[in-house]
């Protein structure tokens, strides 16, 4: 569906959703919980009918962190290769719930994996969203030392995305951790320069500049709260927003 279909109210109408691999866990707190999938894919699918344009950016780290292998002593590349190749196992399992919800989907790779995936190639993720396709993109930048929220940052500046929408399990930035600091402050809205400086863990200083460079708003929301991806596609104000 092209971008300029569906109704006026729309505060946004191609989002780059990021997930990471811990959000698919649940409360397993690793592997896959079905139960998340299902929800994920009612929600999108209740998204998409509104008109919107998705991509799903996904990330690994409830089958295998990268970094974490480095600090135990793996080399940084191949453990960052392996986390790539655990985002497709989640892209595909998102695939399989979003499908289910009645939606049409396509897999994008940044690294060639033909029997599974589509290779990245930006022309033709656009093209998939605006025939009302949901895209997943995995394996991330297809690059090591570069996070998930990094591949998410440059995916949504490649196809031209109104705003990514990084989903945690807190309503918003907080001025530190609200679960160990009862007087953490909530911030609605933030500047990427404030971001930097305080040194909030909103996402990578390496994600942070790039959306910073191309003025991508970057919305963090409770992805636990059911209906809030809708709300925030019509402009309802829902967690924080960090912006120019």
């Amino acid at each position: 569906m092209p971008a300029d279909a569906g109704p006026r109210s729309l505060a946004y109408r191609r989002v780059v959703l990021k997930l990471s691999g811990e959000a698919l866990a649940g409360t397993l707190g690793y592997g896959i919980d079905p139960l998340v999938l299902e929800r994920i894919g009612a929600e999108v699918r209740e998204v998409t009918e509104l008109g919107v344009q998705m991509a799903i950016v996904i990330g690994g780290g409830n089958i295998f962190r990268g970094v974490a292998a480095s600090a135990g002593g793996m080399d940084r590349a191949t453990a960052d290769y392996m986390g790539m190749l655990a985002t497709i196992i989640n892209a595909l399992a998102l695939q399989d719930a979003l499908e289910k919800a009645g939606l049409q989907t396509r897999v994008l790779s940044a690294i060639e994996m033909r029997a599974v995936a589509e290779p990245y190639i930006r022309r033709r993720a656009i093209r998939h969203l605006e025939k009302g396709r949901v895209v997943i993109f995995a394996a991330g930048t297809g690059n090591p030392f570069f996070t998930t929220d990094t591949a998410g940052a440059l995916r949504a500046v490649e196809i031209g995305a109104d705003a990514i929408m990084k989903a945690t399990k807190v309503d918003g930035i907080y001025s530190a951790d609200p679960k160990r600091d009862r007087g953490a402050e909530r911030l609605a809205r933030m500047t990427y320069i404030d971001v930097l400086n305080r040194r909030l863990e909103v996402m990578d200083t390496t994600a942070i500049s790039l959306c910073m460079d191309n003025g991508l708003p970057i919305i963090v929301f409770d992805l636990t709260v059911s209906g809030n991806i809708k709300r925030i596609v019509l402009g309802e104000p829902v967690g924080s927003i960090v912006s120019s």
